[in-house]
């Protein structure tokens, strides 16, 4: 069995001391990293590889403090203040912040894979192209996005299945950049993005509503309202894609400890990232049919691979702008998910539905692709990854020296 000594660099000679012949929780060797009490000089993936030799994965106190104090107000309150205040705190850190791991098509989603070399904006480009596909898309139609992020599937999915598009967001610096990306692509005609809480959209009805990877910030509390909501915002022949991650209904409790951490330092107030069965049972009970689930977790662990690599190749960069204290939460965080996604730890899940009505036409389905299936996502007539003027490729924020940070 290695030593933790084999894997980091003990800068602290008192740590060294008490974790030079036992194992180490590892919520303090990651706190000790970020504090720069150790350092981790080589490949990161070698530890996380060897963890359970040289770390355990206890509840600590400053676990119980957190939990106590931050993450059960959060989970029973869930109000819009609290929530804007979580989201914004995340998502209006800095666009160069995130270009710098999502690269330019500044997607925050699990990208979809048909080979496991694509690059992530291949990936993405595919998933954007399967989320269309799936909602069968129509020129003309009205889709709404739900947690549109930087705008970039609202703005896809106007440009190249010819919908108008509504995108909502709670930041605003993702609604400023994707505002201004929709006007460099011209598209100021049929894609707009709204920042504003979700549960402030006003009333209207739309064609095809889609949610990805934002359902987690909703709340376990406010799951049967949120449903509710979407169902009302959807026609009666509609159709319904959500996309979330969550942990495995079995958890260990390394999952558990995994969990607090992405609370306490990347997503705070994600709380519904929930498995398979209890998602369903929120969507079942406000009057959902589910059409297909499709896991993509794999897909997700490939795509934050990946969005580590473009993370430590700008590590120069981002340390300038934002310190070494952000570029190693970051460098543990995707490293870690990395890891906890291809052991099943966190799963990752398309699911299409639609309401329960005895009058939906269900002969839709017959003859119709519903999951992703090599080849069946190219779409004719343009290249997979739309490079052309004005897209994200183009436009994709650069990483700046800031004060603010």
């Amino acid at each position: 069995m290695g030593k933790l000594s084999d894997y980091v660099v003990f800068l602290d000679s008192k740590l060294a001391e008490k974790f030079s012949n036992d194992r180490i929780p590892i919520d303090t060797l990651w706190e000790a990293y970020f504090d720069g009490a150790v350092d981790i000089p080589g490949d990161i993936y070698r530890l996380l590889e060897d963890r359970h030799a040289v770390v355990k994965h206890p509840f600590t106190r400053e676990h119980v403090k957190y939990f106590v104090t931050k993450f059960v107000p959060e989970l029973v309150i869930h109000s819009r203040q609290i929530d804007e205040k979580l989201v914004r705190w995340h998502y209006d850190r800095g666009d160069d912040f995130f270009a710098a791991f999502l690269g330019p098509r500044m997607v925050y989603t699990s990208g979809f894979f048909t080979n496991k070399d694509q690059s992530v904006e291949q990936a993405q480009d595919q998933k954007l192209d399967l989320v269309c596909q799936k909602l069968m898309l129509q020129p003309g139609e009205r889709l709404l996005d739900i947690g549109c992020g930087w705008g970039t599937l609202a703005m896809h999915a106007a440009k190249h299945y010819g919908v108008h598009s509504t995108g909502v967001t709670l930041s605003e610096n993702q609604a400023a950049f994707a505002n201004k990306r929709i006007q460099a692509n011209g598209l100021t005609d049929k894609v707009k993005i709204l920042c504003m809480d979700y549960r402030e959209i006003p009333k209207a009805k739309y064609n095809k509503i889609s949610n990805l990877e934002m359902v987690e910030h909703v709340g376990i509390k406010n799951l049967t309202p949120f449903y509710s909501q979407v169902y009302d915002l959807l026609e009666d022949d509609g159709l319904f894609l959500m996309q979330w991650t969550g942990l495995r209904r079995k958890s260990a409790q390394e999952d558990l400890v995994w969990g607090l951490f992405m609370a306490k330092y990347v997503f705070a107030g994600a709380d519904a990232s929930l498995p398979l069965a209890p998602m369903m049972g929120y969507m079942e009970k406000t009057n959902w049919e589910i059409h297909s689930v499709e896991n993509i977790s794999y897909h997700y662990c490939v795509t934050i691979r990946k969005w580590h690599d473009n993370w430590m190749q700008n590590k120069e960069e981002i340390v300038k702008a934002y310190g070494e204290r952000w570029y190693r939460i970051w460098h543990v965080f995707l490293a870690w998910a990395t890891t906890i996604a291809a052991q099943g730890t966190a799963a990752c899940f398309q699911v299409l539905a639609h309401k329960n009505l005895n009058q939906f036409d269900r002969s839709r389905w017959v003859g119709k692709a519903s999951l992703g299936e090599q080849g069946r996502i190219a779409v004719p007539g343009r290249r997979p990854d739309w490079r052309d003027e004005g897209t994200p490729d183009r436009d994709a924020p650069q990483i700046q020296p800031s004060l603010q940070h």
